[in-house]
């Protein structure tokens, strides 16, 4: 069990990072340009072998920003390559991540039509 702190102290420092970039790099960096930068460098460092450390250290704290997807993605396309072959590298992502993607869909729809936007 990992301790709450851990996963609080982590996913704040990610998000610390993030903002700190945005704010120092206006108007250069947009948060379009975070959310891909955190996502390719989760897969990355995933794909290194470096983040599952990280996940066991602060839990959800690692798993739940956009570097914890990249990592996912990366973990689902390796173990469909060890599994399928080359093939599997390509569709791996897209299963180990599926319920996340889906969930998002549903719940951004439910949001859209509970409520009203303001002008």
């Amino acid at each position: 069990m990992v301790p709450l702190y851990m996963s609080f102290f982590v996913g704040g420092i990610l998000c610390l990072i993030g903002q700190m970039i945005m704010d120092f790099t206006k108007p250069k960096i947009t948060p379009g340009h975070i959310l891909v930068g955190y996502i390719t460098i989760g897969a990355i460092i995933s794909g290194l072998g470096l983040y599952q450390p990280l996940v066991d250290i602060a839990g959800a704290g690692a798993t739940v920003p956009l570097s914890g997807f990249g990592h996912l993605l990366a973990q689902g396309a390796i173990e469909a390559a060890d599994k399928r072959g080359v093939l599997g590298a390509f569709s791996g992502g897209v299963e180990a991540t599926a319920a996340g993607i889906t969930a998002a869909i549903v719940f951004g729809y439910v949001a859209a039509v509970l409520f009203n936007p303001k002008s």
